[in-house]
């Protein structure tokens, strides 16, 4: 029998009679049931998979058959665009129903906002940072709104899983978890992951409810891939003959190239948008809304639209290069074949010869079923910093075994002790981030300092965003932002391009940081901070390996890739010698092990400590002065690095942290003692125990693979 009859009398009348629906999918029924048996879980499905209508309908329901004053349930987004983007359709499937949802974030306007708080509505979206202000800010009756709260949907959770961000999200939770008389269900939507039961369990944290996974199987249809080795002249001209009389989006992964791409485009005959952070919303929703509406139309993208942000029925994918993962792979993949009959598809154009192997690696990753796992944070150091100030502001007056035990059951802290916990506090005391009075914790004079500025603006969000400039239209439209290091070059009368379009700039106020702009034909695309080496993963990189030593023919290689791949097959013919053969060049000795970043970076910083000299990686080789190496002593040096106690000694730990780059991950880093703050790094750049089992495979593997 269907999950359907389970459903409120109302919200039943309404699926049959508004929607015209007649069945539910199988994401559909399958979640519906889960949630209405109050579990939590993570649902997963590819894009316009039905993953919100599997989640709001049981969830709808429930908050029909109990209505209860203040928020039911909390709709959570990673990206403000996210929730615009879902607005409407989430606003019809309240209405549908008599029940009312309000979109709450920084843009939202101060008199809608006092009206929700004076009459809320039962369905709230909204992002993490938007609700931290929430629950911090004294305007706000926290204790009084979510007292009611039942569930909490995050969408496209793999987004937040990985990074600070859902570390964050865990901690504010758990913190909710105080103020709501209910146990809330707990549910995530995603896109595929590795590790999925490992998410889940993430999720979780004080709830006790049972999880469950959703993840119906699916259908394979048909999927058209391509790789395509072009030069950039070929690249823009291959895009703008395809792309004719269709929608299509072109991924690239930098601001810098979706800007140049934009403009090599735009001497094509379609019209073409770049979308990506530094443009301001406006201007981006106008790009979707062009697309959605529109025929011979695309969007130069960088990962903004790879999450599952709607615009309409796509029939084309173009991915610049390759990204560096499996699942981004199939993200934008998945924004096309969604009409009956249509095809998912991607072409990859390559321009040079990395990243033609990288594509080739992805797509046999993909074809054998595999993709990546999440890494989940289990020691957050600077969010528990940032969670206890919170906690503080949010409170006024609180203990720190209060404070451990609001936060302790978040999985993000779960190898966090209670008394490591204390020890931070003291040292946040000694630092004056912290003042501790009879008990009580508050804010320290340097906390005030460092983020007390405008009502602790700066305490709202986990990141920090870098200094920049507006750049507005003399008209007064707000187009995006460009960081200071390229600002401060820009003089009057200077060019640049921004949204894909060049601009002159008339006006300029330091003090504002503002640009006034005109439009212009010219321009040369801003250098945006936050570039780092793309760090591929272990199965990647050993991917990549495989490709090289295979004789394996790709079909979805165009001939001018077969051919470069042929070539580079015979450059590297010793790679099938060995696991990870050596190679003399030059003055230089290189170890190809094609392992990835973070275990190349572990192995460099290790062995540049054991031979006392400079030794340089990426993501394929590590490159030794010739005369540090023979085969013999290396292969005995190994030997002893593949013993599990060479990686617990401190002094080693210690030299491989000194050569860690100085890099500031956290906002909330320089609160960290400074052993912390080397954990912080490690945890960053290096992979111990994978580095371990790396060399243990290769003295394994003997002298052929």
């Amino acid at each position: 029998m269907s999950v359907f009859k389970r459903f409120h009398p109302r919200l039943q009348h309404a699926l049959v009679n508004r929607l015209q629906w007649r069945s539910l999918r199988d994401v559909q029924e399958l979640a519906a049931a889960a949630i209405l048996d109050q579990q939590n879980c993570i649902v997963l499905a590819p894009t316009a998979g039905g993953k919100t209508e599997a989640a709001f309908f049981p969830v709808i329901s429930g908050l029909l058959t109990d209505q209860l004053p203040g928020v039911g349930c909390l709709y959570l987004s990673p990206l403000r665009a996210l929730l615009n983007n879902q607005e409407e359709r989430l606003g019809l499937y309240t209405d549908m129903v008599g029940l009312k949802r309000f979109k709450w974030h920084g843009e939202a306007l101060a008199k809608d906002k006092q009206a929700f708080l004076k009459e809320p509505c039962e369905l709230l979206m909204t992002t993490p940072e938007s609700l931290e202000v929430m629950l911090i800010s004294p305007h706000v009756k926290a204790n009084t709104l979510f007292q009611n709260l039942r569930y909490v949907v995050i969408d496209e959770i793999h987004a937040l899983a990985g990074v600070d961000r859902g570390a964050h999200l865990l901690a504010v939770l758990e913190r909710l978890s105080q103020i709501s008389q209910f146990d809330f269900q707990r549910i995530g939507l995603s896109a595929t992951v590795g590790n999925v039961n490992g998410l889940l369990n993430w999720l979780q944290g004080s709830s006790k409810h049972p999880g469950q996974i959703i993840q119906p199987p699916q259908n394979p249809g048909k999927k058209q891939i391509e790789i395509k080795l072009v030069d950039e002249v070929e690249l823009s001209n291959l895009v703008g003959q395809r792309a004719f009389g269709k929608k299509s989006l072109i991924f690239t992964d930098s601001r810098r190239r979706a800007e140049s791409l934009g403009l090599s485009l735009a001497r094509q005959n379609i019209d073409i948008f770049v979308h990506h952070s530094s443009i301001s919303r406006e201007e981006r929703e106008q790009a979707e809304a062009k697309v959605t509406a529109g025929k011979n139309v695309a969007i130069v993208s960088t990962s903004t639209l790879e999450l599952g942000i709607d615009v309409g029925e796509l029939d084309l994918v173009f991915q610049a290069e390759a990204p560096a993962t499996v699942a981004s792979f199939l993200q934008r993949m998945g924004r096309t074949g969604r009409r009956p009959g249509s095809v998912t598809n991607t072409t990859f154009l390559s321009t040079n010869s990395e990243s033609l192997l990288q594509a080739i690696a992805l797509v046999e990753l993909a074809r054998s079923h595999w993709v990546e796992s999440i890494k989940l944070d289990d020691s957050a150091w600077p969010i528990l910093v940032h969670q206890t100030m919170a906690c503080c502001l949010q409170h006024g007056s609180v203990t720190r075994h209060q404070v451990w035990q609001t936060l302790k059951a978040a999985s993000c802290f779960s190898q966090i002790t209670e008394s490591a916990f204390y020890s931070l506090i003291d040292f946040l005391k000694s630092e004056d981030f912290l003042s501790e009075e009879s008990g009580v914790l508050s804010m320290g004079l340097k906390a005030e300092e460092t983020f007390g500025r405008r009502h602790f603006l700066e305490l709202y969000s986990v990141f920090s965003s870098p200094t920049a400039y507006q750049v507005v239209s003399l008209s007064g439209q707000s187009l995006g932002a460009i960081e200071w290091p390229f600002a401060d070059g820009v003089e009057m009368g200077s060019c640049f391009r921004l949204s894909g379009q060049g601009w002159l700039v008339k006006r300029i106020n330091h003090n504002e940081r503002t640009l006034w702009v005109e439009k212009s034909s010219g321009g040369v695309a801003p250098k945006w901070g936050g570039f780092a080496p793309m760090m591929l993963s272990y199965q990647l990189g050993r991917k990549i390996r495989d490709v090289l030593v295979s004789e394996q023919i790709y079909p979805y290689c165009d001939s001018k890739a077969r051919q470069r791949l042929d070539d580079l097959r015979q450059e590297r013919m010793f790679l099938r010698s060995h696991f990870a053969p050596l190679q003399i060049s030059g003055p230089h000795t290189l170890w190809w092990t094609y392992a990835g970043g973070k275990i190349n970076n572990t192995l460099r910083y290790a062995l540049a400590h054991e031979l006392g000299c400079e030794i340089t990686s990426n993501n394929y080789s590590l490159r030794f002065p010739e005369t540090v190496l023979n085969q013999q002593d290396f292969d005995a040096l190994l030997q002893q690095m593949s013993l599990a106690d060479y990686w617990h000694n401190s002094a080693l730990l210690q030299a491989i942290q000194l050569q860690l780059p100085e890099q500031r991950l956290s906002k909330f880093q320089p609160c960290l003692p400074e052993n912390l703050q080397h954990k912080m790094l490690a945890k960053e750049y290096l992979a111990l125990s994978e580095t371990q089992t790396f060399i243990t495979d290769y003295l394994n593997s003997g002298t052929a693979d």
